[in-house]
């Protein structure tokens, strides 16, 4: 069931830049966080074995720091929330057990039907010679979650910047991921535009469709 017009969806992507200076004074409202911060859980990924965790930082002293170890780009301080996405260094069996078991409690399965599927994940990403990357493979999971970041942010009149300018070995020092098994991987601020931005108005630049569509 469709709530929202072909139209509106590609004027609020339209709309959407990545915004080069926020407004320091306005702060995202509760509720609409809640929402934007759900649409964040509800990100696809692969096996949907969610190999990440979403750091969500409003400190303003820590946001300095942040922007420190983030080219100095204003932006991160800037913002009403700071988004640092970070993933998974390892896959174990235990982590693939820890999923089943939600899927179980969740879904009221037993554990004995899944076992299939159980064996397929730990023969792919534990046993497997995917596990050899696996680091790189949890990283590239995160950009799905950006993604439905950046769509659902703009779908609520948000404005987002999606960053890898920075150091991720100091961000998981300021934000205490060191020796926990998850590493920082980009970052996006989240917030409203200043009126100031020239960029706000700047012509968005894309390929036509027929340069990068193909129907086959």
């Amino acid at each position: 069931m469709s709530t929202i017009t072909g139209d509106s969806l590609l004027q609020q992507l339209n709309w959407r830049y990545a915004t080069k200076a926020f407004d320091p004074t306005k702060q995202i409202p509760s509720g609409e966080w809640a929402a934007l911060e759900q649409a964040l859980v509800l990100s696809a990924s692969s096996f949907g074995l969610q190999p990440w965790k979403f750091i969500v930082v409003t400190n303003p002293e820590l946001k300095a720091k942040l922007r420190a170890a983030s080219w100095n780009q204003s932006q991160v301080e800037q913002c009403s929330h700071l988004v640092v996405f970070v993933a998974k260094q390892d896959m174990t069996v235990a982590d693939i057990d820890r999923y089943l078991d939600r899927i179980a409690e969740v879904r009221g399965v037993s554990l004995e039907s899944l076992a299939g599927y159980r064996g397929f994940m730990v023969g792919n990403l534990v046993e497997g010679p995917r596990h050899a990357e696996i680091a790189d493979w949890a990283a590239r999971q995160t950009y799905i979650a950006m993604g439905n970041l950046l769509t659902s942010a703009a779908l609520l009149g948000l404005d987002t910047c999606p960053l890898e300018g920075l150091e991720p070995a100091k961000y998981d020092e300021l934000l205490g991921l060191t020796g926990t098994g998850y590493g920082t991987v980009s970052a996006c601020p989240v917030g409203y535009r200043s009126s100031e931005d020239k960029y706000a108005t700047t012509p968005k630049v894309r390929f036509e469709a027929k340069d990068v569509v193909v129907h086959l």
